[in-house]
């Protein structure tokens, strides 16, 4: 009997990319999911404080899943699923909605959101591992030369971090433990998507049953470890909610989930070596970062890196 291949991943050539991305079928989520997660950091950091970081989780993807199931409501997507696609939907919700942010959201606790954000950008190497295991998607050594690159300019920003940091060397420590958590975590919901189930299954209707899933396991875990709810009144706390949970969630997930299906979890994962960037010029404009040499050099590396990888070839 003849095994079954396992489920792999499109290949784009240079030609096939370029011609997706005139059309905008890459540059433009690419983009969107790119400046729209950049300012998310600095909003979570806002989140921080008098509500407990897990009920502020939970409100986030409460208001997401609610929203993402108008929406798909609104485009005649049914919101009914295979027994298969609930599971599929409760583990995905699990690992990114859960397990994920929560880490995020403690791991700001102890660091600067460019810190968070920096340590976020090694995504790409669990998801390029990943990936090749689960999917044997191929990895070219034009892009692994742009990876090693891409990181050694986002460890140049990392070192400046945790010299600028404010904080105990075991709190910088603490918080480093709880953004590669959450990278982790983060990188197995991405890799979902390259499973078959993912492709057979409606993307709006499977993301507002694990955000809604999710936000439940977040209200169990809150509930567990920092009691009844609380909430904050402030303008700035509810719009920031709202921000973080139609901008930054019912918009971008699918939008990054539909470029891991189509160029594959490790160049999607591009947008987290940006991220930073941005998110240290926004911090610039309304946190006064200052930038050094160090900080400077790690920026360009990591564009550098970025655009060698993306012109490289898969496969």
């Amino acid at each position: 009997m003849r095994r079954a291949s396992p489920p792999s991943l499109p290949r784009y050539g240079r030609s096939a990319v370029a011609q997706d991305s005139r059309k905008g079928g890459i540059v433009l989520p690419f983009l969107l999911v790119t400046l729209i997660w950049s300012s998310t950091w600095i909003v979570i950091r806002d989140q921080l404080g008098g509500v407990p970081a897990s009920w502020s989780v939970c409100y986030r993807f409460l208001v997401a899943g609610i929203a993402m199931a108008a929406f798909a409501r609104l485009r005649g997507v049914p919101l009914r699923l295979p027994r298969e696609g609930y599971a599929f939907a409760a583990l995905l919700g699990l690992a990114q909605f859960v397990l994920n942010f929560n880490f995020v959201y403690r791991a700001e606790q102890h660091l600067t959101s460019g810190v968070v954000a920096t340590v976020y950008a090694m995504l790409l190497i669990p998801n390029s591992i990943l990936g090749w295991i689960a999917f044997r998607q191929p990895v070219s050594r034009a892009f692994i030369a742009g990876s090693v690159i891409a990181v050694a300019g986002i460890v140049l920003l990392l070192v400046r971090e945790y010299r600028a940091a404010p904080v105990s060397p075991d709190a910088v420590l603490l918080g480093v433990a709880f953004s590669v958590a959450g990278l982790l975590s983060a990188s197995a919901a991405n890799i979902m998507q390259g499973m078959q189930v993912a492709r057979r299954l409606p993307m709006v209707a499977v993301l507002a049953w694990a955000m809604l899933i999710g936000s439940a396991g977040d209200a169990l875990y809150a509930l567990a470890t920092a009691g009844p709810p609380v909430v904050d009144m402030r303008p700035a706390y509810l719009l920031g909610i709202g921000w973080l949970a139609i901008a930054g969630s019912v918009v971008t997930f699918p939008l990054y989930f539909g470029l891991i299906q189509r160029i594959g979890a490790g160049r999607a994962a591009y947008t987290s070596v940006l991220i930073p960037v941005i998110a240290m010029l926004i911090s610039t404009l309304a946190e006064g970062y200052r930038w050094t040499g160090m900080a400077l050099a790690g920026a360009l590396l990591a564009v550098a890196g970025m655009a060698i990888a993306l012109r490289a070839k898969a496969g």
